[in-house]
């Protein structure tokens, strides 16, 4: 792609400045009709220049045309490019040198002809370097100086021809054929006699003297600047004496006899420390143009290939339209009595029937166990003018060897965190109605029984599964003989958060996590849930999301990556949504995306470190700060270092879009996901418009910086005759526990009465 800035050397075509020439030249090509090409690179003729030397003189790293127009190009370190990011490596800069000057900063030595060639000229106080030393300009200047010297009778007996008055007639050709060492003077008799003049021999010598004083300002200034180029990358290489090579091409550079060695002797009489080397562009520009297509062909084969494999992550609406149709059928499966046992979605009834009315009140104790970390809380509910949740709480971190080990040692840790919380409140030996948010999958009986299903999220403790983890909880208590509670209900993280919000928001019918795991719950007409006995009101119902296609439903859209992640995750086989969307797994998708792109040469430069084969490198966390939209490539980059993984711009470039495709898919996923429990709610309902709030906790959901945004817009694309609000949980899923709890006491005390 390349915006046409301006035009220079006489064009003027219309409509074109400000146009991509790339997208007008395929244009051109279509219209035509009758072939096609690929356009890979767009090269200035000053780069094409530097490239085709540098493929003959590595050391060339300054391209210079002293032709019709005049510019330079050199290679610029990286870190002082304000324009592109990146800091490592270098990239080459087209200068425009044509342009110095039109701020005024070489008034005091231009002259009234430089004034006159510019007034008279198509861009007027444009370009003010280049017309006093390109070869457009050159012959012009020449003219002018003649025209005056005659007028003033100095010259040809005060006589001026029309031809002489006429602009562009003294060609810049007719410079460099008159500052030839023997022929010179005889062509500059047959010039300005071909001029109508009539020129005697010392007119000759004048007019020789005025192409050598014009054109030697020409070479000076041009070894000027070409000076201050290569000062500039000396200083940038930190070497006492640099050693480079300027190539070069124009006519003025190539034809004129003596421009190229006033040249070099301007630019070796300015850096006395440098050894510069001039080579001629045998080949033109093209050449170095073809080079760079040839390198740029190459890596766009690279991003074909890299784009490739990306596709298969990357979801269309139809097949977002289809993951909500089949969780529809799943959640259809998981509420029936006679389907509940081979469907993958468990639809699990948590018995939690009512949300608060505002009259709850009292001390209670929550417990919230769902990851590595655990939480005790002290919630303490207040009701009229006063109504409110005033929350105390410490988090505590479970080990992996406990998270691994038995369930006695798990159910003792939290014990003895809860004792440790009791006494850190001064609150030993109270005894207090708790509820515990236990976030795994539990086919509850009641709201104070829940008899784990399986573990997840790499839990793994022994002698759990099938038991009632009240109970598991209860036995602890009693093994530590400190203090005892009255657990009053069991509920899942999800549920927790969803009653957090309905505090709230009254409209808060559906839970949502999206952090280490992910699930949902929403309030289901208890006509639907059939595993329970009757047919009045709604009961919250558990989903377990992160199971949905374990059946193999989804098996179409998971990719080789996401069979590489589940085959060595704790439980192969098992959760698959979850492992597509989740925090725990979203890191471990990439590492493996970025795997397979280093083996194929296509990343890293190819090597495959140690420190990229390790399982678990990438945290959610490090795939949200590598997304974030304030963050420039160089700390991306630094990011990366920080993983231990060496990486260039590029790199950094290409980890970002891989980062960005998978947690792009994850909330597309979870947004289908979504779609299909507001569209049930509202089916539910014979509604023809469903206005719904989801209470939302999690990680990725709170911290990712465009997640939540993929998200809802799926939901909206996905749902249109639904209104669909998102509440952030603040306060986490332990306050919705604490809340549950003190519906139930409510309620318990209101039938005792």
């Amino acid at each position: 792609q390349s915006i046409l800035v301006t035009w220079t050397k006489g064009f003027k075509c219309s409509s074109v400045e400000g146009k991509d020439v790339v997208s007008l030249l395929r244009k051109s090509i279509k219209k035509r009709g009758d072939f096609d090409i690929d356009i890979v690179a767009v090269v200035n003729d000053t780069v094409g220049t530097m490239m085709t030397c540098g493929y003959d003189d590595h050391n060339c790293e300054v391209g210079l045309i002293v032709g019709t127009g005049t510019n330079a190009c050199y290679m610029e370190e990286m870190r002082h490019i304000d324009l592109v990011e990146g800091d490592e490596g270098r990239m080459c800069i087209n200068m425009e040198w044509g342009a110095f000057g039109d701020d005024g900063v070489l008034n005091d030595i231009r002259t009234e002809f430089d004034r006159e060639i510019d007034m008279g000229s198509l861009n007027p106080g444009k370009q003010l370097f280049e017309k006093m030393i390109s070869g457009m300009y050159m012959g012009e200047l020449v003219r002018l100086i003649l025209v005056k010297m005659a007028k003033e009778g100095l010259l040809f007996g005060g006589r001026l021809t029309p031809d002489l008055l006429t602009t562009g007639h003294f060609e810049t050709r007719y410079v460099s054929a008159i500052e030839k060492e023997k022929e010179g003077l005889q062509k500059a008799h047959e010039i300005l006699t071909k001029l109508g003049l009539e020129p005697s021999h010392e007119d000759c010598v004048a007019t020789h003297r005025i192409c050598q004083i014009v054109s030697t300002r020409s070479a000076n200034l041009c070894g000027a600047t070409l000076a201050a180029v290569l000062r500039r990358i000396k200083e940038n290489k930190g070497v006492e004496r640099l050693r480079s090579t300027v190539g070069v091409d124009g006519s003025v550079y190539k034809k004129h006899p003596h421009f190229a060695r006033r040249l070099h002797k301007t630019v070796r009489k300015l850096l006395p420390d440098c050894e510069i080397r001039f080579i001629r562009s045998e080949d033109g520009s093209g050449k170095g143009a073809a080079m760079v297509t040839a390198v740029a062909y190459r890596l766009a084969a690279q991003h074909k290939a890299r784009q490739k494999i990306l596709e298969a992550l990357k979801l269309s609406h139809e097949q977002l339209l289809e993951v909500k149709q089949r969780m529809r059928m799943e959640m259809e499966k998981g509420l029936g009595k006679e389907t509940h046992t081979e469907a993958t979605v468990k639809m699990l009834p948590t018995y939690v029937c009512s949300t608060p009315d505002g009259t709850e009140k009292g001390d209670f104790l929550a417990l919230d166990l769902g990851g590595t970390n655990f939480r005790v809380l002290l919630v303490r509910v207040r009701n009229g003018m006063r109504r409110g949740v005033e929350m105390h709480n410490k988090i505590y971190s479970i080990p992996v060897e406990i998270m691994q080990g038995t369930g006695e040692e798990l159910f003792d840790h939290i014990v003895h965190c809860i004792s440790d919380f009791l006494e850190y409140m001064g609150m030993k030996g109270v005894s207090l109605p708790l509820g515990f948010t236990f976030s795994f999958p539990c086919q509850q009986t009641n709201l104070d029984e829940g008899i784990l299903l399986k573990w997840t999220k790499g839990f793994k403790a022994t002698g759990c599964e099938g038991e009632d983890v009240v109970n598991l909880l209860k036995e602890a208590i009693h093994r530590r003989e400190e203090f005892d509670l009255d657990v009053v209900a069991v509920v899942n993280d999800t549920v927790g958060t969803m009653m957090t919000c309905g505090y709230e928001d009254p409209y808060c019918e559906v839970g949502l996590i999206v952090g280490t795991g992910s699930n949902a719950c929403y309030m289901e007409e208890m006509r639907n849930v059939e595993l329970v006995d009757g047919e009045e009101g709604r009961m919250c119902v558990n989903m377990e999301w992160g199971a949905f296609g374990d059946s193999g439903c989804l098996d179409d859209i998971r990719t080789e990556f996401d069979l590489a992640v589940d085959e060595l995750s704790l439980n192969p086989g098992k959760q698959r949504f979850e492992k597509m969307i989740s925090g725990m797994y979203l890191g471990e998708i990439v590492r493996n995306i970025l795997m397979d792109f280093t083996k194929r040469g296509l990343l890293f430069r190819g090597r495959i470190s140690e420190r990229l084969k390790t399982r678990g490198i990438f945290e959610t966390k490090f795939l949200s700060q590598i997304e974030s939209d304030c963050l420039a490539l160089l700390q991306v980059r630094s990011i990366l270092q920080h993983l231990g993984l060496e990486s260039t711009c590029d790199d950094s470039i290409i980890v970002k879009e891989v980062c960005t495709v998978v947690a792009r898919r994850a909330a597309q996923l979870c947004g289908a996901g979504m779609a299909a429990v507001v569209d049930k709610i509202r089916e539910n309902r014979g509604l023809d418009f469903l206005k719904v709030t989801v209470g939302v906790d999690g990680t990725l959901y709170k911290l990712h910086p465009h997640f939540s945004t993929v998200m809802h817009d799926t939901v909206k694309q996905l749902s249109p005759k639904c209104e669909v609000t998102f509440l952030q949980s603040e306060d986490g899923s332990g306050k919705g526990a604490a809340l549950i709890t003190a519906v139930a006491c409510r309620i318990r005390e209101a039938g005792q009465r």
